[in-house]
């Protein structure tokens, strides 16, 4: 069944009936805005809590990066430290051990990347990796003094063996990639912050 329109054809010139006022037309435009902008402000302020809960507490702000003293490391030797609960290693590395990493074909690698990539311009000697095996996430040797370092003098994952050299870049083994550089900057010659 066809509707049909009773309203009053506007002629040409004359003012349509929201140009001459018609209160229906506004009234109706402006409760339209109003329950649409109560219901926008209402859901906004039913999700704040939300949000609000699902924020970071103030200590895992905290945690979100540290400060690592490297002053008392000396060349050849590391430290483990832990950040975001996950073992970070820095290691001061020798010149014969950036010698070895640089002399590496970078087209042999499984995960091709040069010591410069993993390191800081200038700061070529401080190697600083998270200390969990690409394989399976195991914590591998060779940061404290007299752990077995592999086949390539960097760190060894006892577990399945994976070997990576003095830029913990994998080597051998089954590890698919080199052991993770997290974000980090020199905040002096002493102080590296990481995250």
């Amino acid at each position: 069944m066809a509707t049909v329109d009773h309203s009053q054809p506007v002629m040409p010139g004359e003012p349509t009936a929201a140009e001459a006022g018609d209160p229906g037309v506004r009234r109706r435009d402006f409760i339209n805005i109003a329950a649409v902008s109560f219901a926008g402000v209402g859901g906004a302020i039913a999700v704040a809590p939300l949000l609000m809960q699902a924020a970071p507490s103030a200590d895992v702000l905290a945690l979100s990066s540290i400060e690592v003293d490297i002053s008392k490391i000396l060349p050849g030797q590391g430290i483990k430290t832990s950040w975001r609960k996950q073992p970070v290693f820095v290691r001061n590395l020798t010149p014969d051990e950036i010698n070895k990493a640089n002399a590496v074909q970078v087209s042999e690698l499984r995960d091709p990347q040069t010591l410069a990539d993993r390191t800081k311009p200038g700061k070529a000697n401080w190697l600083i990796t998270l200390g969990v095996c690409t394989h399976l996430g195991c914590v591998p040797l060779g940061i404290g003094e007299g752990e077995a370092r592999g086949d390539y003098g960097g760190y060894f994952c006892p577990c399945h063996g994976s070997h990576y050299d003095t830029a913990a870049r994998i080597r051998k083994g089954p590890a698919p990639k080199n052991l993770h550089v997290p974000d980090y900057s020199f905040k002096s010659d002493t102080v590296v912050q990481i995250g």
